[in-house]
């Protein structure tokens, strides 16, 4: 039996994205054309139908949206895999109220497919801490959170 598609984010992971979570960002690789994977965690769901996500202005992920807007964000949530499609544009070229130089993608969904294999689901999602200054890396968090909300 396939897995459900659908156009737009289904409400769990709407709900999933309205804080910081490890997320996997692909895009195609401007240079090689081949696939390039990154894992992020400053990501947002402003509406049902698109995601923002935010990236150093000089990552390699802003100069494959550049070059071709085709991307996809691989999310755990909901006891499950989801692949969420659609074309990427970068909406803020230098997020403001945030002491690093970030910019901001939009991706207007297009697919969101639950890619987990049959017969299974995600029994714990994945959890990450941050190996610097945690009282740095919370302020940082909340900064940029905060920023891509008013985006």
């Amino acid at each position: 039996m396939p897995n459900a598609v659908e156009p737009t984010l289904i409400e769990p992971l709407f709900q999933a994205l309205q804080k910081e979570r490890f997320v996997i960002v692909c895009t195609i690789d401007h240079e090689t054309g081949a696939p390039n994977a990154s894992a992020i965690s400053w990501v947002y769901a402003p509406a049902h139908d698109k995601v923002y996500f935010a990236v150093d202005q000089r990552s390699r992920i802003v100069a494959n949206v550049q070059a071709n807007p085709a991307m996809s964000i691989v999310l755990i949530a909901n006891e499950s895999t989801y692949s969420i499609s659609g074309k990427a544009h970068v909406k803020v070229e230098k997020l403001e109220n945030v002491p690093l130089k970030l910019a901001v993608i939009q991706v207007d969904i297009e697919e969101v497919r639950d890619v987990m294999f049959y017969g299974a689901k995600i029994a714990l999602e994945p959890k990450y801490e941050k190996t610097y200054d945690a009282q740095a890396a919370a302020k940082l968090d909340q900064q940029v959170m905060s920023a891509l909300k008013q985006a």
